[in-house]
């Protein structure tokens, strides 16, 4: 029989009570038990602590030999209890004998009872513990009994941290004090050494016991609303895909957030005398545990959504609905933590102050990736669980090689990645050394090595990188960073700078790009199912042909007595550049009407991306002055493979047969057609990649600053036609693993990849 709303209040005072008690703490937590063993009409209930080793101790138990108390102590684990604390979700027994975990401890006396219902103690994400009831009948707790057991480990956790209980310090191991190392993915190469900010960071939640009911329900339902309404907007209003949701999940947001059940269960939270934060954090807490029950991935999957739009729920309760850390609060070591993140948002960081970014999601392939590696930061994404483990200004390391972010790192690693930095720093020199060194190959051939850009304070890293010049600068970065769009004489302002940074080196302004997971904040666009393959780039230009013919004007008037390239993004047929070529000449012929000073020369690119040119070069290549290939768009097309998805990002390689044929093929084409080829996506700025790349015939390509002295230490000791003829003789044969050929081939000449 469930206990009425009544007997919840006062056993939530009761709990009050103890907690207030100025005697022993262990005295607390055997009352605590006795209360919680009352309400819930348990023969048995227990409290285990976590120890700095991970096992488990007894620590106060109604019920149990009073014995046990501090002796019995489960492996990391071990037993049902220990299988609580490892996967941190309820588990609800029926018949905890006959469960293949369960370990029998006889110096505790449970053989005699049949049931058991425990939940992992937490605060703030950390796993403190376990509490635990037990029954001699066979019986399945229900969802009820699980929030109410929820809500006292919730005290507990709160009685704990507040250091009332003598030797629980120092027997538990609080996971935001220890060193924690968690593997993720390498997205953009690098070490740093820093503290942490959270991007979103999460409420802790320090007031659990209400004093007035009444006011805690208007304040849940005021946030509620806000919620709400906040959600709306962002699907009316928003581009979904760019804050890096898919549709569906802002879609189960609003289905959560306007969920009665939902609704009522917080309001019977707040009734049973918690603070509208604790209510929400308990009910956070019981949804997950059901939704991992359930056998249906869609649920399982769905999780996340309800834990982000809880927290999302918490930081409205306590006013910081936008989350993020002011500009100011950052400090010069700055390794930024997130669940996720757009382009956009990292750039709305002060770049002085970065050193790095973790991610919970993302793929080396994505395009907060690219910026990372532009701005030179250090990047590990799929560091699942690394917003829980984390607090804001936490020491913490991050190996951009092996993938791995050390937590509150020890002394000795400390200074085993400071050595680490300083020998990269050092090798880094040596790459310097090489700057106005041109890249030539042992046999004789050039290669035009350039440098990826988007933004103006970029620029200074041409003469730092010794780059040809700029292969590609992305434009749509200014578009995002302003509130509105950038008005015409600030467009021209922008361009002329970067072209006069470039100091006569050409650079290739790639026309606005905007769609897939970058969209403009003040350009209101239709909602697509699938944004990547949608309205985007040249296409959405081509159909608002004033917003390309304003930056065209703006290129021109920018480019007055110099050389001006322009590259079209995402054209997918031929006949689009003649779209675009009359756009062009029209502003070409507005800028002569007005008098201003034309270009010295124009010419005229389009960026290889969509597969379906592949079978129109022989079109193409009459209509433009040069052609670069989008390596990254083209790969996850042509693999149907979403880059921003881990799943599948990795899971076909640009080194394999199909895409180096298809890059075979846009060589030929370019050779016979006499058209200037680039190559500026993530393949050129890795060693073995550009390997690849020069013996296809690529004779020109564009990467991060960053990777210019690897890639151009790699061409010094290479033999251009021997790895040619390599590459020929392993794409006859049909080789699946060609990239483990040509690391051996690497190996085997002496060439550093």
């Amino acid at each position: 029989m469930l206990p009425s709303e009544p007997a919840l209040r006062g056993f939530m005072r009761r709990l009050r009570e103890i907690m207030a008690d100025p005697g022993d703490g262990q005295a607390r937590l055997d009352r605590i038990v006795r209360q919680i063993s009352g309400l819930m009409v348990a023969e048995v209930c227990s409290i285990y602590l976590k120890r700095q080793d991970g096992s488990l101790e007894l620590f106060a138990t109604e019920g149990l030999r009073p014995s046990a108390v501090h002796d019995t102590r489960l492996k990391r684990g071990e037993g049902l209890v220990g299988r609580c604390a490892e996967l941190v979700q309820s588990i609800n027994e029926p018949d905890a004998h006959a469960h293949p975990a369960f370990s029998f401890r006889p110096e505790t006396g449970e053989e005699i009872y049949q049931s058991l219902l425990a939940v992992p103690i937490q605060r703030g994400g950390d796993l403190l513990g376990v509490l635990v009831v037990q029954n001699k009948s066979r019986k399945e707790y229900s969802d009820e009994d699980t929030e109410i057991l929820q809500t006292a480990a919730m005290v507990v956790a709160e009685h704990l941290v507040s250091g009332a209980v003598a030797g629980a310090h120092n027997a538990i191991e609080f996971s935001k004090s220890a060193s924690v190392v968690i593997k993720g993915e390498a997205i953009s190469e690098g070490i740093a050494l820093g503290h942490v900010v959270l991007h979103e960071p999460r409420i802790v939640v320090t007031k659990l016991l209400s004093d007035d009911p009444a006011g805690e329900l208007k304040r849940l339902e005021a946030a509620i609303r806000e919620l709400r309404v906040s959600l709306d907007d962002m699907l009316e209003h928003e581009n979904l895909s760019a804050a890096g949701e898919h549709r569906e999940v802002l879609d189960a947001y609003r289905m959560f957030a306007h969920d009665k059940g939902w609704e009522r269960r917080l309001n019977e939270a707040v009734s049973s005398g918690l603070t509208a934060e604790a209510a929400v954090e308990r009910v956070q807490n019981s949804t997950r545990a059901r939704m991992l029950r359930q056998n249906d991935p869609y649920w399982r999957e769905r999780q996340r959504d309800f834990d982000d739009l809880s927290d999302r729920l918490l930081r409205t309760l306590v006013g910081r609905a936008n989350g993020g850390t002011a500009p100011s609060e950052l400090p010069n070591d700055t390794i930024l933590v997130a669940r996720t993140m757009g382009p956009a948002e990292l750039l709305d960081y002060d770049r002085t102050k970065l050193r790095a970014l973790v991610i919970e999601d993302g793929s080396g392939q994505s395009h907060v990736a690219i910026v990372a590696k532009a701005l030179g930061l250090a990047a590990v994404g799929q560091a699942k669980g690394v917003v829980e483990r984390v607090s804001a200004l936490d020491a913490a390391v991050v190996d951009a090689e092996s993938g791995e972010v050390h937590l509150r790192p020890s002394g000795e690693v400390i200074a085993a990645y400071s050595d680490k930095a300083r020998f990269r720093a050092k090798r880094q020199k040596q790459y310097e050394a090489l700057r106005d060194t041109p890249a030539i190959t042992r046999d004789g051939v050039r290669i035009s090595l350039q440098m990826n850009a988007g933004l103006l304070v970029d620029m200074p890293h041409l003469a730092e990188s010794g780059a040809d010049g700029v292969g590609l600068f992305r434009t749509e970065l200014q578009f995002m960073l302003s509130q509105t769009f950038p008005r015409l004489e600030r467009q021209i302002k922008a361009y002329r700078s970067v072209l006069s940074e470039a100091c006569g080196k050409p650079v290739v302004f790639r026309a606005l790009d905007i769609g897939g997971d970058k969209s403009l904040p003040y350009l209101r666009r239709p909602e697509e199912e699938n944004p990547a393959l949608g309205w985007r780039a040249i296409r959405m230009s081509l159909d608002r042909p004033a917003l390309f013919r304003t930056q065209v004007r703006a290129f021109l008037r920018a480019a007055a007595g110099r050389d001006l390239r322009i590259m079209v993004p995402m054209v997918s047929a031929a006949h689009e550049m003649d779209a675009v070529r009359v756009l062009v000449d029209k502003e070409v012929a507005l800028l002569l009407h007005r008098g201003y000073e034309k270009p010295r020369s124009l010419r005229l690119g389009a960026m290889v991306e969509v597969p379906s040119l592949l079978y129109e070069l022989d079109q193409l290549m009459p209509k433009v002055d040069f052609v670069s290939v989008g390596s990254n768009d083209l790969m996850q097309f042509m693999f149907a493979a979403d880059r921003g998805n881990a799943l599948v990002s990795r899971r076909f390689d640009p080194l394999s047969p199909a895409p180096l044929r298809a890059l075979k093929m846009l060589v030929k084409a370019a050779k016979k057609h006499k058209i200037p080829l680039n190559l500026c996506g993530e393949m050129a700025g890795r060693p073995l990649d550009a390997m690849a790349l020069i013996g296809l015939g690529f004779r020109a390509i564009s990467m991060a600053p960053a990777s210019i002295g690897p890639v151009k230490t790699m061409i010094l000791a290479l033999d251009a036609n021997d790895v040619a003829a390599f590459l020929e003789d392993m794409m006859q044969k049909n080789v699946t693993h060609i990239r483990d050929e040509l690391k051996r081939f690497a190996e085997k000449s002496g060439i550093e990849v």
